[in-house]
């Protein structure tokens, strides 16, 4: 198997850079407060046009992250790629089934073992942040050619 180009490393390295620190963060809030947010889910989903925004903004995101990198070598590229299609696919689901997401939503936060759950879940990926953050910011550049 062939290694990516240096141009493609340093891409992934720069949406590592971008998308670790966010998802670090706001994963480890939500993992944190998420039996603080049933209030404010009802109010997001209560309103129909904030819903579609979210979504909207999702969707781009994603295929922004998918357009600008397209490169699955090595385990950094794969994640950097697979949470472009994370974010795109959860956007669209928003836009077009928002009640399907939010009967989801609303189980989850009824449910102690489905809420522990999505602690767990929120906590892996704030260590998948972690990670991409390190991978962007501090580990050894690739020699360039």
């Amino acid at each position: 198997m062939t290694t990516a180009s240096p141009e493609a490393q340093r891409r992934t390295r720069a949406f590592a850079r971008v998308i670790g620190p966010y998802v670090a963060t706001f994963t480890t809030i939500y993992a944190i407060r998420l039996p603080e947010l049933q209030g404010l889910t009802g109010d997001l989903f209560g309103q129909p046009g904030l819903m579609l925004l979210l979504g909207a903004m999702m969707l781009a995101a994603g295929l922004v992250i998918i357009g600008g990198h397209r490169s699955w070598r090595g385990p950094l590229a794969v994640t950097v790629s697979l949470f472009g299609w994370f974010v795109a696919i959860r956007g669209f689901l928003l836009i077009a089934t928002p009640a399907t997401i939010r009967s989801g939503v609303d189980a989850t936060m009824l449910s102690p073992v489905a809420m522990t759950a999505a602690r767990v879940f929120f906590g892996a990926l704030a260590v998948m942040g972690l990670l991409l953050t390190y991978a962007g910011w501090f580990a050894r550049r690739p020699a360039t050619g």
